[in-house]
């Protein structure tokens, strides 16, 4: 009975081994897969993080051909994140592959350059700081660009000289670059590119994109008998130096073009400021002054030119800044007077000071030495960036706080501040016409006093929207801010 009992027992955990030993499953082993996210949108599951990279670089051949590049690159957007999971379903790679096509642009290897500019404030907006990117595979693509640039606003031979040393010494006149820079802060950084940017791998593409910015188309131009370069250029709104630009076989604004010559008329819209920094020096005239003389035996209105006037010459010396080819800032180092002028002397019939001005005598605004820095153009704005008609003359070179002279007998109109003029004057000449001086560092005249040609009436200064000291001089005919070109006066 006892050894029943025992057997029995044995027979007992036999089965209970049996049945437990075949019944026990083991733990299964947690699969290592990878998630993929789209813009932090989950877009699918992948077994090889690997497997989906070549994938992409071997759908690739068209973008390699096009760009000449040896691997494509998956997205800027995507992420691929390690996920261990005991679910065993994945994603096939074509699959992901083509989700991800729809959605985003692959990417290449190259690099960004970021443009960082200030644009100036006008009376409706405020200063503000933009950023633009250009993208190449390489980096000399943009450096040689920027060069093409620099040469087409500085001149190839005077750029070349400049980088050689071997510019001529200035003995009696002449002109020399101290300094030739990029004024923009301008970063570069290695990254991937999507496809669909605009990517440069041509320097001379760049460098026409760096001068006339984005859809800039050219116009031609069919010269017309009588046409000058300066006259075309008013008539198309471009500046005449735009016209030389885009022009290679005028080398002068004093060109001779002739009928049925074929121009060809774009603006320019730089992306990149070129700052050429230059010690020049030149034989000025210095025009002649009008010194009037009056009688009280001659009638009023009845005048008498009693000596002609002679311009003078000076050698004038300056220190001068143009931006992308447009004087900006004039600042006088001396000048020596080489020929004295001859004062024109008028006798005038009475010596009372009429306030109606002479139609065909004109002063001159500023002292001798001026330079004019912008004339009666069409041009971009070098503050604010705009295309606009310049309405009048920019004459620098007299120094700051240098006297502005009025052009013309009149009465004052206006003498106040003006947020673009800044501190300016407007006479009245009641002989149809009316002028404007801007800019003033200081008024020296008041509203309603009669002023007669060459009286004081402000001093050189750069109040207002200005790059630096001068007056902006405007003549008006027939009624306010009817602008003329102040030249056709002279």
């Amino acid at each position: 009975m006892k050894k029943f009992s025992i057997m029995f027992m044995l027979t007992v955990i036999l089965i209970g081994v049996f049945v437990l030993g075949f019944g026990y499953k083991a733990t299964p082993e947690p699969n290592n897969y990878y998630e993929v996210y789209l813009d932090d949108k989950a877009v699918g599951t992948i077994a090889s993080k690997e497997e989906l990279e070549d994938y992409i670089d071997e759908n690739g051949a068209y973008y390699k051909n096009k760009f000449d590049v040896d691997k494509v690159y998956s997205p800027k957007g995507l992420q691929i994140r390690k996920l261990t999971t005991y679910n065993g379903d994945v994603d096939s790679i074509s699959e992901i592959y083509k989700k991800i096509s729809k959605n985003e642009s692959f990417t290449v290897r190259g690099y960004e350059f970021v443009i960082k500019k200030e644009i100036a404030p006008d009376e409706k907006t405020k200063a503000e700081l933009t950023t633009q990117s250009v993208y190449v595979l390489d980096k000399d693509v943009f450096k040689k660009a920027v060069e093409i640039l620099i040469r087409t606003f500085v001149g190839e031979d005077e750029y070349k000289a400049y980088i050689q040393d071997t510019q001529v010494k200035i003995e009696n006149t002449g002109e020399e670059i101290q300094n030739v820079y990029i004024n923009e802060d301008i970063t570069v950084k290695e990254t991937n590119i999507p496809v669909d940017e605009v990517i440069y791998t041509d320097e001379n593409i760049l460098a026409n994109y760096l001068l006339y910015g984005k859809n800039q188309k050219a116009r031609e131009y069919l010269v017309q008998a009588g046409d000058t370069i300066e006259n075309v250029a008013f008539n198309n709104k471009i500046s005449p130096e735009e016209v030389l630009i885009s022009n290679s076989n005028l080398t002068s604004t004093t060109n001779l073009l002739y009928p049925g010559q074929k121009l060809q008329i774009i603006e320019t819209n730089p992306q990149i400021s070129v700052v050429e920094e230059s010690y020049v020096v030149e034989d000025i005239e210095s025009k002649y002054t009008t010194e009037e003389r009056y009688d009280n035996n001659t009638a009023i209105g009845q005048d008498k030119v009693i000596q002609e006037g002679q311009n003078g010459l000076e050698r004038v010396a300056q220190k001068v800044r143009k931006i992308n080819g447009v004087i900006n800032y004039v600042d006088p180092q001396g000048k020596t007077v080489l020929k004295e002028p001859v004062s024109k002397i008028i006798l005038k019939g009475n010596k009372y000071i009429p306030d109606v001005g002479s139609t065909s005598s004109w002063g001159w605004p500023t002292d001798s030495g001026w330079t004019l820095s912008s004339g009666y153009v069409w041009r971009t704005n070098p503050v604010t960036g705009k295309r606009e008609l310049h309405g009048g003359l920019d004459i620098s070179g007299t120094g700051y706080g240098s006297k502005i002279y009025a052009t013309n007998n009149g009465r004052v109109k206006e003498a106040s501040y003006h947020y673009s003029y800044g501190n300016h004057v407007i006479i009245d000449h009641n002989n149809g016409y009316l002028t404007l001086y801007a800019h003033m560092s200081r008024i020296n005249v008041k509203v309603g006093q009669v002023v007669a040609r060459g009286d004081v009436i402000g001093y050189v200064g750069m109040t207002g929207t200005a790059t630096g000291p001068h007056v902006h001089y405007e003549i008006w005919k027939g009624c306010d801010y009817c602008r003329i070109n102040p030249m056709s006066m002279y």
